[in-house]
């Protein structure tokens, strides 16, 4: 590097004795200077769990990312070409490997798949991985460790055992609303060295949300709508609802899990408690990942939603998977528009959800994945309306 800085000099001393300024040599001390600049520089940053830790932005050649979600967000920043090995759940060359979400559509997972297959293993992964494995990550030699696993105590201890920057992201309950996701993406931006990139779907993000907002605000809620299906650590079934959904309340729409549930967050609503405000559901919000769990229900229960206004009205819309290995974050900005026109159908006349869905996964993974997400097994055909819930139900499902 010092022999480039007295490369650059003495081209300029040159110069300005009379050596000229021909292309070549103006191009030569361009190069030379911007060389000697553009060195990585060693800087403190604070992770999303407000560890600090220090960093060389943009000089990262080999990295793992590890716990749940934590490569999809990668994916929507970094160069796969970089990746040093994945979660078994991410590789499909891997035989043993969780395959639980399979199924269930992923937009970065059928983005890279190909990218991912045969990499080295840096941990098993899945709901069930709620540890890092170091030796498997060591093995993979990497210069810096993406972690979604928000325990301090323990990200500092891997740290210390592989000898590399290990740094932490977070989610956040708003999931692709939430801070944290836009403080995680800016973090990764930065390390990375692709701040344009991160900036760039932040933005993508706040406009979308602006977009539902300001079509939705001056609505009035008529109606009230049940959330269902939610994942959370794996299980889903109808069940499964949410206090305080950031998409409901972003796209104004009078969310009945509110009523249901005490505490915040995606959780189980008791079956008596449910049944006993059927006749008050005027809509259904079903997430895709629950149809498959239902049909348990059904068998055992024929009659299962008799009394429930949403069903035997026929007002059922059918979502794309919320979570599947953490938020699926497209599919949570995509879902929020198909709620709000489910809800609003003249205020988003203008959206054709599925060229949304497009719009959107190219926003974030640079590819429109609409029929590839309409055609995994548990999309069962994508965005609709299901007129008779538990026909669909029996029919999807052997």
């Amino acid at each position: 590097m010092k022999k480039n800085v007295l490369f650059a000099l003495t081209a300029i001393l040159l110069t300005s004795c009379g050596g000229g300024n021909s292309p070549s040599s103006t191009s030569q001390i361009s190069e030379a200077t911007s060389e000697a600049t553009s060195s990585p520089t060693v800087t403190k940053i604070k992770d999303m769990n407000g560890r600090e830790v220090e960093v060389t932005p943009g000089s990262y050649r080999k990295i793992v990312c590890i716990g749940a979600g934590a490569l999809r967000l990668y994916s929507y920043v970094g160069d796969n070409s970089l990746l040093a090995g994945v979660e078994d759940i991410d590789n499909l060359a891997v035989t043993g490997r969780p395959a639980m979400f399979d199924g269930v559509a992923r937009p970065y997972f059928i983005a890279n798949s190909e990218a991912y297959r045969g990499l080295a293993s840096c941990g098993k992964g899945g709901p069930k991985a709620q540890a890092a494995e170091g030796e498997k990550i060591l093995a993979c030699a990497p210069d810096l460790v993406i972690s979604e696993y928000e325990d301090v105590e323990k990200a500092n201890a891997l740290q210390e055992q592989v000898g590399v920057p290990v740094l932490t992201l977070k989610y956040g309950y708003g999931g692709v609303f939430d801070s944290s996701l836009e403080g995680s993406l800016t973090m990764l931006g930065k390390v990375l060295g692709k701040e344009k990139k991160a900036e760039k779907l932040i933005g993508y993000i706040k406009e979308s949300k602006a977009d539902i907002e300001k079509r939705t605000k001056d609505l009035t809620p008529s109606e009230k709508v049940y959330i269902c299906g939610l994942g959370n650590w794996g299980t889903t079934n109808h069940l499964m609802t949410a206090r305080e959904y950031m998409p409901f309340d972003i796209a104004n729409i009078d969310n009945i899990g509110d009523e249901l549930l005490t505490g915040k967050g995606i959780a189980a609503v008791e079956l008596e408690k449910l049944v006993s405000r059927f006749s008050d559901i005027d809509k259904i919000v079903l997430d895709a990942a629950a149809i498959k769990n239902i049909k348990p229900f059904l068998e055992e229960n024929p009659k299962l939603f008799e009394g429930c206004k949403a069903v035997e009205n026929g007002e059922v819309y059918l979502e794309m998977a919320y979570n599947a290995y953490y938020t699926n974050l497209e599919l949570a900005l995509s879902n929020t528009y198909f709620a709000a026109k489910s809800v609003y159908p003249e205020a988003f006349g203008d959206i054709e959800i599925k060229s949304k869905l497009d719009e959107v996964t190219e926003a974030f993974l640079g590819k429109k994945l609409a029929d590839d997400i309409y055609t995994y097994p548990q999309s069962y055909g994508g965005y609709q309306k299901i007129s008779d819930l538990v026909s669909f139900v029996n029919e999807k499902v052997a």
